[in-house]
């Protein structure tokens, strides 16, 4: 086998963080741990060291994450400005050594792990200046968040469409999550035509950043590595804005605010209202971030897989219709 490289330092790579769950299928081990407790999970965890787990929803991500890393390599011997994967887990570090065999029987290039034996990971996304955490718990997602750090929660889809092998795919929603909830409010409170009139007064002042901005830049860091080689046209990273506004009346603000930041999508589609299902069949992306849970379920139900950023004033609605607060998320940053 071929010498695995020494992981890139923290400060030069894209760092993806990825919880266990969401890397592996580890469904019927959750069953014995919440049903049986913490040591009958362990010991069953030891007695199945040598069955590697099978792929969950993140697993496809992470693979094109490697090839994207491969195409770097090729172009950059030496650079340090690549993807680096970090494994987060509360496990048992005796768990450890079964995800270890996991990681190595896929050929998974992931040597940072972090087992936090039950505490919060956020301190070390912190630490590994985490560009995205992906995590099935829906809590630390929040926390994450709250910390400023990009996260979403990953949900499986029943079917899964096939994904290509040789371009990471990624699609992003914009407001509340590339953009701050700011228009996403004027929407909820007074309607569309107030935020249409609002989105032609303001046109050109910039939206302020959503929580996943950060990651739409680091992506752009590493797209721009090919272009600088002239592999614009075959780049192994393409970027996607899906977003429920319409173009001619909501549109220009939105791709003003990315040139004001410096940053472009490849593809940006206004839907103006339409689902956003039928068209992610269409582009097929490893993963797709929106804030609302109506358009994961859409995402899921025609196959993608879709990943839920728990963030601005969105987490109190549902179809268009108010819920009930009182235990609901509270975090309106405008």
């Amino acid at each position: 086998t071929t010498k695995k490289p020494r992981p890139p330092k923290p400060s030069n790579a894209v760092t993806i963080a990825v919880s266990s769950r969401t890397l592996f299928n580890m469904v019927k081990e959750r069953k014995v741990f919440e049903e049986e407790g913490l040591e009958m999970y362990v010991a069953h965890q030891l007695e199945l060291e040598d069955q590697p787990f099978t792929p969950g929803v993140s697993f496809p991500f992470v693979k094109a994450l490697m090839n994207v890393n491969v195409r770097l390599r090729e172009l950059y011997p030496d650079s340090e400005e690549l993807f680096d994967i970090v494994l987060m887990t509360n496990n048992h570090a005796q768990v450890g050594v079964r995800l270890i065999n996991s990681i190595n029987y896929y050929d998974l290039t992931i040597e940072r792990f972090c087992m936090t034996g039950g505490e919060s990971p956020i301190g070390y996304l912190k630490a590994y200046m985490t560009n995205l955490y992906l995590s099935k718990d829906s809590m630390k997602v929040q926390e994450a968040i709250e910390e400023g750090i990009a996260a979403a929660t990953m949900f499986a889809c029943d079917s899964e469409n096939e994904l290509s092998n040789t371009q990471l795919r990624v699609a992003f929603d914009g407001d509340a999550v590339l953009f701050s909830d700011e228009s996403e409010i004027i929407v909820k409170e007074h309607g569309l035509d107030t935020f249409f009139r609002h989105e032609k007064e303001f046109e050109n002042k910039p939206l302020a950043q959503g929580p996943l901005k950060c990651f739409l830049e680091a992506l752009g860091k590493l797209q721009r590595k090919f272009y600088a080689k002239n592999q614009r046209i075959n780049c192994p990273i393409r970027t996607y804005l899906v977003t429920a506004r319409s173009a001619a009346s909501a549109g220009a603000r939105v791709l003003k605010t990315l040139r004001s930041w410096g940053l472009e999508v490849d593809e940006a589609l206004f839907l103006a209202g339409a689902p956003k299902g039928p068209l992610l069949q269409k582009i097929r992306p490893h993963i797709f971030f929106d804030d609302q849970m109506f358009h994961i379920e859409g995402a899921q139900e025609l196959g993608t897989i879709a990943a839920h950023v728990p963030y601005g004033i969105g987490q109190k609605y549902h179809k268009g219709k108010r819920i009930d607060t009182s235990d609901a998320v509270n975090n309106e940053k405008i």
